[in-house]
């Protein structure tokens, strides 16, 4: 992030408020029951050098989609925002529990008109990359090297949708998924084939490398996948594991540029330190993300930032560290800061990432990205655990960052 992320957050209002869905006669039963419906809208304005003024609303829900006793907790999250710098960014991501947990649903959409820094393939100092040395890419011919970020423009359309069907009353699931990506008006801002020594960026080398265009490409297909959720609640887990499998296809006949397939492997554990005081625990996160067959266009291959929730990476930029084969790992320690409440919480967390470099001789694991951090936790709703959260975090090549968010990052 090298203070891409927030540097301050002016302002942030929060109004918390319950609809219930029962009727006015049944107010004094449903009093004692789960609230069907919780939303938390969140007006904010924040600035940062990469967006310059955000200005826009953040609102998170909670809700249950039948008898609280029997059905997980359903949360959705999103954010319509505009920037100083003309940008516009609109997300809505949702995990959805039908009644029972007969079917887990997951979305996924965005919708970005904006610009994002690159740093190349693979992860480690910028002169391990071939963007950052200079190297003949022609006979008698060198380019010019790019030391830091290479800033691009693009519009940005995701449309992500997958249904679990749960396995009779196990909490493994398995399902379908139909995935769109399409990044359209590609600007490389940096690129520059005219000059005395030609600036090549990361994205004109790799895309021309495999034969996609510059300015447009789309990836769609679709994905098996298979779910172990047996977490106490999805939007602030106490205890209960979270296992995930996701393959997806991309063939040509979908509208793919080429064909490719993706794996993506997940996990989520949480050790507890007091039994008294569920909240006092240490939770664990990983996942890997790999180009199994094909090739990729550039922005859409495995990086940080890139889950569904944009919660991995803290320290780094979205897109700071990306590959052809991507590992994260992450270990946060939670504890309340009050005796006997639970409103007040803090949290530790390091992490760490390292990505491939498949044309550079950048393997897996050659170069580890680490990030450390701390958080503030306040509850602002007892029966969804709802958190507000505000994180700092430092990582390596001078990124560091301040973040703001609704509910817990896993």
């Amino acid at each position: 992030m090298k203070k891409r992320e927030y540097l301050f957050v002016l302002m942030v209002l929060f109004i918390s408020f319950s609809v219930n869905a029962q009727k006015s006669e049944q107010k004094e039963k449903s009093a004692k029951k789960e609230k069907k419906l919780s939303i938390i809208p969140l007006p904010a304005i924040a600035y940062n050098p990469t967006n310059g003024w955000l200005m826009g609303v953040a609102p998170g829900a909670s809700w249950f989609m039948g008898d609280a006793s029997n059905t997980s907790i359903s949360s959705g999250l999103g954010t319509l925002i505009y920037t100083s710098k003309k940008q516009f960014l609109f997300t809505a991501k949702t995990n959805v529990f039908l009644d029972d947990d007969s079917w887990n649903l997951m979305g996924d959409w965005r919708y970005f008109i904006t610009s994002q820094p690159t740093y190349g393939l693979g992860s480690g100092p910028q002169t391990a990359k071939p963007v950052g040395n200079r190297i003949e890419f022609q006979d008698g011919l060198f380019n010019s090297p790019i030391p830091d970020e290479q800033m691009m423009d693009f519009n940005y359309l995701r449309f992500h949708e997958t249904g679990l069907k749960r396995i009779q009353d196990s909490r493994y699931f398995v399902g379908l998924g139909y995935h769109l990506d399409i990044h359209s008006k590609i600007e490389d801002n940096f690129l520059d084939l005219d000059a005395e020594e030609p600036v090549i960026t990361s994205h004109y080398a790799y895309q021309t490398l495999k034969g996609f265009s510059t300015e447009k490409y789309t990836l769609s297909g679709i994905s098996f996948n298979a779910l172990l959720d047996s977490r106490d609640n999805a939007i602030n887990s106490y205890s209960g594991r979270y296992a995930f499998v996701n393959l997806r296809i991309n063939p040509e006949f979908l509208g793919s540029d080429k064909s490719s397939t993706l794996l993506w492997l997940e996990y989520r554990d949480y050790l507890h330190l007091d039994p008294k005081r569920p909240r006092h625990l240490i939770g664990f996160w990983t996942y890997g993300w790999f180009v199994t067959s094909g090739d990729v266009p550039y922005l859409d291959l495995p990086a940080v930032g890139w889950d569904q929730f944009g919660r991995s990476g803290r320290a780094y930029t979205q897109g700071r560290i990306r590959g052809e084969d991507l590992v994260y790992g992450e270990v946060e320690y939670r504890f309340p800061l009050q005796k006997n409440k639970e409103t007040f919480g803090g949290v530790v967390f390091v992490n760490t990432t390292t990505a491939s470099n498949r044309t550079a001789d950048i393997n897996l694991f050659k170069y580890m990205d680490f990030a450390y951090g701390t958080g503030l936790r306040i509850m602002i709703n007892k029966k969804s655990r709802a958190n507000l959260s505000l994180d700092y975090a430092v990582g390596k090549h001078g990124a560091s960052g301040f973040y703001f968010g609704i509910n817990e990052v896993f």
